[in-house]
Order: C-alpha cells, then structure tokens, then sequence
C-alpha cells in the first residue's frame, strides 16, 4: 500500500513540482497564469484533512479499482494526498540551487529540459531523497488512518484487533512496529542522502 502509493506520488508529484518552479516568475519558462492554477491546486490538496478527502473520492477509488475495500483502493487516496505534499517538498528543494548555475548552462546552450534534469534535479538530489523520505513518512501514517476505514495493513490491525478486542499486546506491538519502520526509512533516506550530496 505505502510502497504502491510512493511510486505513483514520485512519478506525479516530481514533474508537479518542477512545473511549479518552471512556470514560476523568474522561472525557465514563466507562465504566471498556469503557475497559478498549479499553485491552487497543490494548496487545495495540501489543506483537505486526509479522512475526509479519503471518503470525498470514494467515487473516483471506485472507479479506478473497483472497490471502495482493501489495501487497493487506498492506494488512490494515499496518492491523492501525497502528490501535492511532494510536488511542494520538490519546488522547495529545487528553489534552493543558485541560480548561477543555472545561467551558466543557459550560456552553454543547454536545452530548458536539460537543465531541468541535468541542473535542477541533480543539483537539488540531496534535498528530493530528503522529500522522497519524510513523504514515505507520511504515507505511513495516512496508510494507518485508511486502515482505520477498511484499508487493511497495521492501522486495521490495531483498530479491529487491538482496540475492539481490547487485545492492549496487539496495540502495543503495531506502534512498535510503525516506529521501528520509520526509523529504518529515516536512516535509510538520511545514508542515501549522504551518497548522493557530493558537495
């Protein structure tokens, strides 16, 4: 489910927040009317509580998996949620490189799809494993709230087994285990940060 969900969010969101830097006033293509929209629509997505955007696109999960149950049709709003979350984790990151790099493969010809990818997002690598990690982070909490709603995974487990059968043990080892995992993804996303920073 969390894995699913990050693949989808990285694909969509990574170009989402390169758009909104390109777009951007002083960007490599200013467009300011669709920097707009895209900005709109990030912050609307960014603002709308993960529980109730879970249950507003159950028409949409249906659509697209069949089913409003099961680890499937959570990954849909997992994703929903977490593209906008990353698209502006990638246009911070993306701010932060100086800007005379930029100029400098402007003055060498570069293509603008080329500096994106070969200035851009190289450059702003360390900052995008650091946004991949903490948006990884997210999905976890946000799988353990759909799990809550019929999602399956460690939220339902401790919500049906550990609350509703009282059973503290099974409780008690599923926030164990939620920490643990996280812990294991921070230090695993912080090692891949330190290997790709060669500043």
């Amino acid at each position: 489910m969390t894995g699913l969900s990050t693949v989808i969010t990285i694909l969509l969101g990574l170009p989402l927040g390169l758009a909104l830097v390109v777009t951007a006033p002083g960007g490599l293509r200013p467009a300011p009317a669709l920097n707009t929209v895209l900005s709109v629509v990030v912050n609307v997505g960014r603002s709308i509580p993960f529980i109730i955007l879970m249950v507003a696109i159950l028409p949409l999960t249906r659509l697209l998996t069949g089913t409003t149950y099961g680890w499937r049709s959570a990954v849909v709003p997992l994703a929903v949620a977490a593209i906008p979350f990353f698209a502006r984790l990638v246009e911070n990151a993306v701010r932060e490189v100086a800007p005379g790099k930029v100029e400098a493969a402007q003055m060498v010809g570069a293509s603008r799809l080329g500096i994106v990818g070969g200035v851009l997002v190289r450059e702003a690598l360390p900052a995008l494993v650091g946004g991949v990690t903490v948006t990884v982070i997210t999905l976890i909490s946000y799988s353990a709230m759909a799990g809550a709603l019929g999602a399956e995974g460690l939220g339902a487990l401790a919500v049906n087994h550990g609350y509703q059968r009282f059973q503290t043990d099974v409780m008690v080892v599923t926030v164990v285990v939620i920490i643990v995992l996280v812990q294991l993804i921070q230090m695993l996303g912080d090692r891949v940060v330190r290997l790709v920073d060669h500043r």
